[in-house]
């Protein structure tokens, strides 16, 4: 014992410590409807754009999920969106740098809706610092990024749900477990009908604009190649924008492919594979962008003539058609959806919302309905889509080692560059 803390003093002082109450605030213990801290996740969200609002209406909605950090390279912006979580939840704090909201260590989990170009360096290092992960669609820019964010993700043992929130819906649901469970027999098409025809991303040349005074543009441009700012560069609208330019995306084949080819992939049964072939049309007997799978089913970016949507998915079997599009699923004949899906059959994981069924997973450390392993294999069918056409001509494609095979001028597509000092 200290000689300046005698024992009749320390009696004292222990003495007047335990007869202080211990109090326990109602926030630590959660108010009536409440959740206790325990029970909370402290969510952060990063990117503001045109695709991050109904995320964060959903993740505010919540009693257990406060937003307690928003990021955002527009500073505007940011203090918007603190100012909206505030409403509910105080003391919200606005980052321009993910990576200073990365290293709070009382944020628990994040919701990425950035540019797809920012997915994969944003993840990995998310996933390093220990916080689970909701990734908008698609997955990553490149092959080999969805295969590094899987990895990071195994790694440190985080939860990483893929915003490709069509699983979470009823009616693409019970589409595939029909196909599953051959109400149409055996598969032989998928007709994939996108917006815009799935058109691709391109390299353009945008002059020059100034860069707005409270607008952080190189932090925006991140790991992408440099190139002088322009508002249709930056810009979230999905009819122009970032999502058309090659450095930041892969068009519509990736945007909207990674909704309509994840759902083709779930019928299948090939959340763990893919295609072997990839054919861009030519103009003679390959009329559009085709992929053939190892069990002779050939998958169209293309909807056929007759159906009620030209956006949806169309598959068609050896006994019967099944169409499903967003609200809306109809059969050839009309007797296949009569027929339900018996417990002995194959019955995919039930879900009504892919925030709800993230947070649930977080909870029990379960793998989510679109796990990262699926959003890697649902973007790599989008990114050799977009390779395929580049090069103009077939792939032959090992899903196994996630290869392209004798081809290596077009294997030099599965990844790109990156700026310094971003890595996967």
């Amino acid at each position: 014992m200290s000689e300046n803390l005698t024992r009749r003093r320390f009696l004292g002082v222990a003495a007047a410590t335990f007869a202080t109450p211990y109090i326990i605030t109602s926030k630590a213990l959660g108010a009536p409807g409440v959740p206790s801290a325990s029970n909370r996740i402290a969510v952060a969200t990063i990117g503001h754009g045109n695709q991050m609002p109904g995320l964060f209406y959903t993740v505010r909605g919540r009693d257990d999920t406060p937003i307690v950090a928003v990021c955002d390279v527009q500073k505007n912006r940011r203090e918007e969106w603190k100012a909206k979580a505030e409403e509910k939840n105080k003391g919200v704090t606005a980052y321009n740098d993910f990576r200073e909201l990365l290293a709070r260590p009382d944020i628990d989990a994040i919701v990425m809706a950035v540019p797809d170009h920012w997915h994969a360096p944003m993840a990995v290092a998310a996933a390093k610092a220990g916080k689970d992960i909701y990734c908008e669609k698609p997955l990553s820019l490149t092959v080999y990024e969805a295969r590094a964010m899987v990895n990071a993700v195994r790694r440190y043992d985080r939860i990483l749900q893929t915003g490709s929130m069509q699983r979470s819906s009823e009616q693409f649901r019970r589409a595939c477990e029909l196909v599953l469970n051959g109400r149409i027999g055996q598969v032989k098409t998928i007709h994939i009908g996108l917006p815009n025809n799935g058109k691709q991303s391109s390299e353009q040349v945008l002059a020059e604009e100034p860069i707005p005074a409270d607008f952080d543009y190189e932090m925006w441009l991140g790991p992408a190649p440099w190139k002088p700012f322009n508002n249709v560069r930056v810009s979230g609208d999905y009819g122009g924008g970032w999502r058309y330019l090659r450095d930041h995306s892969g068009g519509m084949l990736t945007d909207w492919g990674a909704h309509h080819f994840d759902i083709a992939q779930w019928a299948l049964g090939m959340d763990n594979s893919g295609p072997t072939q990839i054919l861009p049309p030519n103009g003679k007997d390959i009329k559009t962008l085709t992929y053939r799978y190892a069990n002779g089913v050939e998958m169209y970016n293309g909807m056929a003539e007759g159906m009620p949507d030209s956006n949806g998915v169309l598959f068609t079997g050896t006994e019967g058609k099944i169409f499903v599009n967003r609200g809306m699923i109809r059969s050839w004949p009309d007797s296949i959806l009569n027929i339900p899906i018996a417990s002995d059959e194959i019955n995919l994981i039930r879900s009504n919302n892919q925030i709800g069924n993230w947070v649930d997973c977080i909870r029990n450390r379960e793998l989510p309905i679109c796990d990262v392993e699926i959003g890697a294999r649902s973007a790599t069918v989008c990114h050799l889509g977009n390779i395929a056409q580049w090069v103009g001509r077939p792939l032959n494609w090992n899903p196994k080692t996630e290869q392209i095979v004798g081809d290596p001028e077009a294997a030099r597509w599965l990844d790109r560059p990156r700026r310094a000092p971003w890595t996967v």
